[in-house]
């Protein structure tokens, strides 16, 4: 299914059976996870698994009917027909293989796992096993990326020289991954959705200021088969949150900012190449063609905003019933997971280029 056709119902198809999902963590991200599933209409919650007490307390406040336990192997005891893993990144790879491993669905929380081999073979264990393995790159589920596909499919950039992303703040600082595991995943999912190509080497390097192994800035450079080359800077350490992105095109430039409340803006700017014509009496000053700078128009089409974790949670349900390939599935997040697994090489070897194999 094209996410450009994807239009949001304001119900999963009535009269369908319960999908009973349960939820492993419920954190920092979990919370909105858990809304937007326990809003569909034909899902039930059967657990909610959370290690913390005081977490547990908030769920029961708020959901009194929920069950929750601490513990996840409680989900076993019920009848679950999928699982969503909003936990910490080292454990998405473990957990998302015993729930497939027990015939369960699964919507795991970016990055689907640490290394490009295990994303792999979960990819792998959800075929074997006629499983949804879907990944939570939210952004590919934003109306805003949708419409930049759009306009980077019709051609309206023309040629697209490059591509640089931003995202910043100060904080939230991670201990258990890097920033560039925290927040880049989003970047790299979207350039990867919009471009729809393959990256072929990636470039990165990063420094340690707040805590000895761990990286709170990074810049990532990711080369891909057309010649586009797209740079990511990623930072706990900036004193303005910042989550813009820029496309440089040989006709049209688009920002995507998704702070603005313009959250496209299609620059009709750029470098002309005008052919000289001796026999109009013009020079021959810059050889065959002048340089001839264009600022035109910049235009903000309207955009209907749907909560993208909404969109998201119907998405995998409907995978579920219709057996379909999720947006965000296996593959992509795997290859998600290659990039950074390379970028962290390269950051390991002070920013050398290697090629994606």
């Amino acid at each position: 299914m094209e996410l450009g056709k994807f239009k949001r119902s304001s119900k999963v198809k009535k009269g369908g059976p319960m999908i009973r999902i349960a939820q492993i963590g419920c954190g920092y991200w979990g919370p909105n996870l858990l809304r937007n599933f326990v809003n569909l209409s034909n899902v039930e919650i059967s657990c909610v698994a959370e290690i913390s007490q005081e977490r547990r307390n908030y769920i029961k406040e708020k959901y009194p009917n929920l069950y929750v336990v601490s513990d996840y192997n409680n989900i076993f005891s019920n009848r679950t027909d999928a699982v969503v893993i909003a936990t910490p990144a080292e454990s998405h790879y473990q957990l998302a293989k015993k729930m497939l491993s027990n015939g369960m669905h699964c919507l795991v929380e970016k990055p689907l796992a640490l290394k490009a081999s295990e994303a792999e073979e979960l990819i792998n264990l959800a075929k074997e096993n006629n499983r949804v393995l879907m990944v939570g790159h939210t952004f590919l589920f934003n109306a805003a990326v949708r419409r930049l596909r759009e306009e980077v499919k019709r051609g309206t950039l023309g040629r697209i020289y490059y591509i640089y992303s931003q995202r910043l703040n100060l904080g939230r600082v991670r201990t258990d991954v890097n920033v560039m595991w925290n927040l880049a995943p989003h970047d790299i999912s979207i350039l990867l959705y919009v471009l729809n190509e393959d990256p072929v080497w990636v470039r990165a390097y990063g420094e340690k200021y707040i805590q000895e192994n761990i990286e709170d800035v990074v810049f990532l450079t990711i080369g891909f088969e057309s010649g586009v080359v797209a740079n990511i800077h990623v930072s706990w350490l900036d004193p303005n949150k910042v989550r813009r992105m820029t496309f440089v095109g040989s006709k049209r430039m688009i920002v995507y900012d998704d702070v603005e409340k313009n959250k496209i803006q299609i620059f009709d700017k750029g470098i002309d190449k005008k052919s000289m014509n001796k026999t109009l009496g013009e020079f021959d000053t810059f050889g065959k063609f002048q340089l001839i700078k264009r600022a035109g128009s910049v235009v903000c089409p309207s955009i209907d905003f749907v909560e993208p974790l909404a969109v998201e949670a119907e998405h995998f349900v409907e995978c579920i019933e219709n057996k379909q390939k999720p947006i965000s599935d296996g593959y992509h997040g795997f290859v998600v997971t290659k990039i950074l697994e390379t970028a962290m090489q390269s950051i390991k070897n002070e920013g050398d280029r290697i090629e994606l194999s």
